[in-house]
């Protein structure tokens, strides 16, 4: 953790090197309508190098902003449509054996993207979601006893439909534990759906995001987002938030003790402080504040705390408690 205080170089190159950012926001926006919300998310997760799983019914433009993202940065982009006979092979790829050589040669997957697009990834048996999830995890597959690297920046972004569940594979809490984010994704406003209309209600080709930023710029980011300033009394404020989660009673908020059945893991706490830096950065800031941890805590938090059956019971969701836990957990002095 960066305890000590930026220095005005660093200061002055973070304000410099983040401008790409808000040229990507626009050039997305000249796309996509709206959804600025999932836009920050995708920046925030490029930023970080963190995974993330993407909530919505269909028609939402998930796809769309996936692949524009990919042509923003000059990245390569695969679509992968998760059904329940796919195979493991069709994710990371496989061997073929050459009959007149009497050798086999390895055929890559679609994995090897710098964005993989793992479309409705809960329709996909158990095999296919943890080999998704190897290669997240360890950035890197195995194939007939040979390690590949994936390549940087590599991020799996995958997205379920909350509405049909029949015919699914709902991944495990701790195998959802492994994205950086969650994002809700939700319908537009009457405006803006009035601007998909004048947009897209025709037959010809749709405009396409122009490139902004190159991979190795990326990569440069990434290096500042890690010298981004995290104050110790911050620091103590991300620990507080996630322990709420785990013994709200020992936090003083009794009444959440009852909803929830299990808190969040110290994966949480790294991501709040990892996406809190990344947040500033966005913002040309060499220091992180509590609003930047604040402004990430739901999607780094809801999929990471099970509510409990009373909770259930009296429909009350985790975005409703992580809002209570943003309410009551005082913020660093």
């Amino acid at each position: 953790m960066t305890t000590e205080a930026p220095t005005a170089a660093l200061e002055a190159e973070i304000a410099r090197q983040s401008t790409w950012t808000q040229d990507l926001r626009v050039a997305l926006a000249e796309v996509l309508v709206g959804q600025t919300s999932l836009v920050d998310s995708l920046i925030l997760a490029l930023l970080t190098g963190g995974h993330v799983l993407l909530e919505g019914v269909p028609g939402l433009a998930k796809s769309l902003a996936v692949s524009s993202l990919a042509k923003g940065v000059q990245g390569s982009f695969a679509r992968l449509q998760f059904t329940p006979d796919l195979l493991p092979s069709d994710l990371v790829g496989t061997e073929i054996y050459n009959a007149r050589e009497g050798t086999f040669t390895v055929r890559k997957g679609p994995i090897f993207a710098n964005f993989v697009l793992a479309d409705e990834v809960n329709r996909a048996p158990a095999k296919v979601q943890s080999a998704l999830l190897e290669a997240m995890q360890e950035r890197q597959v195995s194939i007939g006893g040979e390690t590949f690297p994936l390549p940087r920046p590599f991020l799996v972004l995958a997205t379920q439909n909350p509405l049909e569940q029949e015919g699914t594979y709902p991944m495990p809490e701790a195998q959802l534990d492994r994205f950086a984010l969650k994002v809700i994704i939700v319908y537009p406003t009457p405006a803006e759906e009035l601007e998909i209309l004048e947009r897209m209600a025709r037959t010809a080709t749709q405009p396409e995001v122009r490139e902004v930023v190159s991979l190795a710029k990326i990569e440069e980011a990434r290096r500042l987002v890690d010298q981004v300033h995290v104050a110790p009394a911050l620091a103590r404020y991300v620990v507080a938030l996630v322990s709420a989660t785990r013994e709200p009673r020992a936090a003083g908020i009794q009444d959440l003790e009852r909803l929830i059945q299990v808190g969040a893991s110290p994966r949480a706490t790294i991501w709040l402080t990892l996406m809190a830096r990344a947040r500033a950065f966005m913002q040309g800031r060499a220091w992180a504040r509590p609003e930047d941890v604040k402004a990430v805590a739901f999607e780094v938090l809801r999929h990471r705390i099970i509510a409990s059956y009373e909770a259930e019971a009296e429909g009350v969701e985790t975005d409703q408690i992580v809002a209570r836990l943003l309410e009551r957990v005082p913020l660093p002095q």
